[in-house]
């Protein structure tokens, strides 16, 4: 678990220094070694901030594109939808009393549907 910490907070700190614009611009890099961007539903992104838990910032997905990208056209024509994950973020601790944990909801990536 902590190298999953360690993980996620290296990752919202190379979000934070990241010179990469935060618009949508959806195109397929096959040049890159980030899968993200080389997939046919690329995805980007965000951190999404929540002061009332820890970690109080985690990385969430946002796809690029309205629709998955094909292969042979390099146009958008199949449905694309983000991969959620649940997670389980703690609450801050407010006094002796023990964390409750509650799942939330994050989106990790994005696929195509057909």
């Amino acid at each position: 678990m902590e190298e999953y910490e360690r993980n996620l907070g290296e990752m919202v700190a190379q979000l934070r220094n990241s010179s990469e614009p935060a618009r949508r611009k959806c195109e397929v890099n096959l040049q890159l070694w980030l899968s993200n961007k080389r997939s046919l539903s690329p995805w980007g992104y965000s951190i999404n901030h929540d002061p009332t838990r820890i970690p109080a910032d985690l990385p969430e997905a946002r796809c690029l594109c309205l629709g998955c990208v094909n292969p042979f056209t390099m146009q958008e024509d199949r449905s694309m939808v983000p991969v959620r994950r649940r997670l389980c973020p703690l609450p801050p601790r407010t006094g002796p009393c023990r964390q409750r944990a509650v799942m939330e909801t994050i989106a990790v990536g994005c696929t195509c549907i057909f």
